[in-house]
């Protein structure tokens, strides 16, 4: 029975690895290995005829431009773009409080967003850039107008606009507005104005279109999120989050895309919605194009060669939002929102329904939300997130101390009868089925249940996984000292010295376990923890210090379950050879 309970505790073991290796594949875009999600039938992203829907004045049946048809590719570009272009383009700064942003007057589109609150991944000396046009890299929000069907070339994000406004957030003013006017083209002229708010990452775009012919016309706005697809500078080797595009809309929630699914062409995701937004999202940081719910539009996803060197580019993202005919000398608005920053999360959740979900817990969410709710509001009193780990840590095992209680009484008396067992095991070991009936006996005797600590390490193996994911997403982190020598709980223990208490305190507790008495189980048992161990000396020390916490805890408790059951403290120490 021993060898019975020792094998489900691997299984436990191993049952909660095939989960992390799972939501690892599921987190990145990739479907399941083991636990596969239901097989949906794939749409192909093509033009679609937008439904009436009774809070927008679309006419039903409107034929939404392809992805296909937007400018993008070089081809595209020419055709949309007008014969000359009166305005060379330039590329100008604007600076808030909290950006650095770099506009490009062709389009009017945002080309750069430097976060000056937010330290680089390599460079800590540099502040973190999230978009960015450049030999490096590709990363830009772009918006224009493009033509229902029959229509003609409006102004896009390859037509050339005229700026005005001012260039930095002015001391005392809490807005910045800036506009981009364009020539008119095909009868339509669009200004484009943009404010940015103090201490705020979300920035207003309003499109103003304006019918400049003597003919109504019907345009189509689009917004999209162009990006290359490789993973950003600086990101582990020993754990991975996704990267890539993702749409939520009210029918089909938060939906995570491939970049090698959109090459493939079968990606799956809803492609017409009234509501949701559209994402770029990576470790830490996301970018967001939202529309007013009520709002048609179609969604698509593609690759698109914008003429870029740079490996495995490009890939966007875009809602494409029907308006209604415009008539003569009319003007029609439209109001949008552009996200450019970190995945704090009461800051999105306070942006958009669903906004919150760039930060992915994966299955895990309706545990590692409430977790996170605890996690912050230690911090309020904490005001520091490493000690706030270390209290939340604690806070976890108080709850669970029954449980745990019931885990390590079971494995005191085990400790106790194992000299019994290994005697008998010696003893016997030439007659497997009488040394089976008489370890039956010996722990029917000794009132022992070997299977006694498995389910209460079971119940809490989701919730312990739950909070790995919390620290692992959780921007506030980043940059975030703890005390001494660890000045970012997101990058690992620069001397290594957390890694190698976490190793000391894993194996000090596998030496208070009740030993297998099987001899090779009793090596993979201080094998497994030393080669767990070594993945920690790369993990973000929040992470390391999260385990330390869980470790010596555990410990505490045990060590005190077994002396209060008369059992003195042995360290089963492995017998190589």
């Amino acid at each position: 029975m021993n060898d019975i309970r020792r094998t489900i505790l691997w299984v436990v073991f191993g049952f909660s690895m095939v989960l992390l290796w799972d939501q690892w594949q599921v987190h990145n875009g990739r479907a399941a290995t083991f636990f596969p999600s239901p097989a949906s039938q794939t749409t192909s992203p093509k033009a679609a005829a937008v439904p009436a829907s009774s809070d927008n004045a679309v006419p039903a049946g409107t034929q939404v431009q392809p992805a296909a048809a937007l400018p993008g590719s070089d081809a595209a570009a020419n055709a949309a773009a007008p014969a000359a272009q009166a305005v060379p383009k330039e590329r100008f700064d604007v600076v808030t409080d909290v950006f650095k942003l770099t506009f490009d007057t062709e389009g009017g589109s945002l080309v750069r967003a430097e976060l000056l609150k937010y330290s680089d991944t390599v460079d800590k000396t540099k502040n973190f850039v999230l978009l960015d046009d450049s030999k490096e890299r590709v990363y830009m929000a772009q918006t224009g107008v493009v033509a229902g069907a029959g229509g003609g070339a409006f102004p896009t994000h390859k037509t050339v606009m005229v700026p005005s406004g001012p260039r930095k957030l002015a001391d005392g003013e809490n807005t910045l507005v800036l506009e981009f006017a364009s020539p008119e083209v095909g009868g339509v002229k669009l200004v484009k104005t943009y404010t940015l708010r103090r201490g705020a990452y979300d920035i207003a775009v309003k499109h103003a279109l304006t019918n400049t012919s003597n003919a109504p016309v019907s345009p189509q706005l689009y917004m999209q999120l162009v990006r290359d697809g490789n993973k950003p500078v600086g990101e582990s080797a020993f754990y991975s989050t996704f990267t890539g595009p993702a749409v939520y809309t009210e029918a089909k929630k938060y939906q995570k895309v491939d970049f090698a699914n959109i090459k493939k062409k079968n990606a799956d995701f809803e492609k017409t919605s009234s509501n949701g937004y559209v994402a770029m999202v990576q470790h830490y940081f996301a970018s967001a194009w939202i529309l007013p719910d009520g709002v048609q539009r179609a969604i698509s996803m593609d690759a698109v060669d914008i003429g870029s060197t740079l490996g495995d580019c490009c890939y966007r993202a875009t809602m494409i939002a029907p308006l209604d005919a415009i008539a003569p000398a009319a003007t029609v608005a439209v109001d949008a929102k552009l996200f450019v920053g970190p995945q704090e999360e009461k800051l999105l959740q306070a942006l958009s329904p669903g906004l919150e979900l760039v930060k992915d817990y994966g299955w895990l969410t309706p545990l590692a939300k409430p977790l996170y709710w605890l996690l912050d509001k230690l911090y309020s009193v904490l005001h520091n997130w490493g000690w706030a780990i270390v209290a939340l840590v604690l806070l976890l095992k108080i709850a669970f101390y029954w449980l745990n209680a019931k885990a390590y009484a079971s494995m005191a008396k085990m400790k106790a009868v194992n000299p019994k067992v290994m005697e008998m095991r010696e003893r016997l070991k030439d007659n497997p089925q009488q040394m089976q009936q008489e370890m039956m006996r010996i722990y029917r005797e000794e009132k022992v249940n070997p299977l006694g600590g498995c389910f209460p390490i079971l119940v809490q193996i989701p919730v312990f996984i739950a909070l790995y994911w919390v620290l692992l997403s959780t921007v506030e982190m980043r940059n975030a000292p703890w005390a001494l020598w660890i000045h970012d709980l997101a990058t690992p223990d620069p001397y290594y010295i957390l890694p190698v208490i976490m190793t000391l305190t894993t194996l000090l507790q596998t030496a208070l376990n009740p030993a297998p008495p099987d001899p090779l189980q009793a090596k993979l048992m201080w094998f497994m923890p030393l080669a767990f161990s070594v993945m920690f000396f790369f993990f973000p020390s929040g992470l390391v210090l999260y385990w330390i916490t869980n470790n010596v805890l555990s410990i505490a408790q045990q060590w005190i379950i077994n002396t209060r059951m008369g059992v003195p403290p042995q360290f089963n120490l492995p017998k190589f050879r």
